[in-house]
Order: C-alpha cells, then sequence, then structure tokens
C-alpha cells in the first residue's frame, strides 16, 4: 500500500488526518504532499485550519484533512 492510499484509508476509517496523526500512526512526515497527490487524481478533500497553543504558550495552526468524495480509480 503506498503512503497515499494509507491516508485515504485512515480518512475513511476515522473521518479526518492531521499531520500529527500521520506521522504518529502511519509514519508519514509530509501529509501535504500526499494530500496534493490525491487531489490530483481526483479525490475531493477539503481542509480545515485549526489553531491551538503549543506547550509553550504561542498560538500555532495546522491543517485537518477530511474526505469529501473518493474517486474509484
Amino acid at each position: 500500500m503506498t503512503q497515499s492510499e494509507m491516508v485515504l484509508d485512515y480518512m475513511e476509517r476515522f473521518g479526518s488526518i492531521s499531520s500529527w496523526q500521520a506521522f504518529t500512526d502511519l509514519g508519514i512526515t509530509r501529509l501535504s504532499g500526499r494530500i496534493f497527490d490525491l487531489r490530483s487524481r481526483g479525490h475531493i478533500i477539503e481542509n480545515k485550519r485549526i489553531e491551538t497553543t503549543n506547550r509553550y504558550g504561542k498560538r500555532v495552526h495546522y491543517d485537518e484533512y477530511k474526505l469529501i468524495k473518493r474517486v474509484t480509480e
């Protein structure tokens, strides 16, 4: 299974994926690259900007991706 297929499967099973989940659960370090690949193959993926505070009290943000429509290949 390719990394893109792993990300697609993860979104289908859990509803969404963040870069932290991709790294800790799948060992994928460049989630945005895999999302780009999936979108270029026609999958419709929505991203939502999440803002939170890190352990140092600084405001940070990241994207959470959700599969809207899977294209049969």
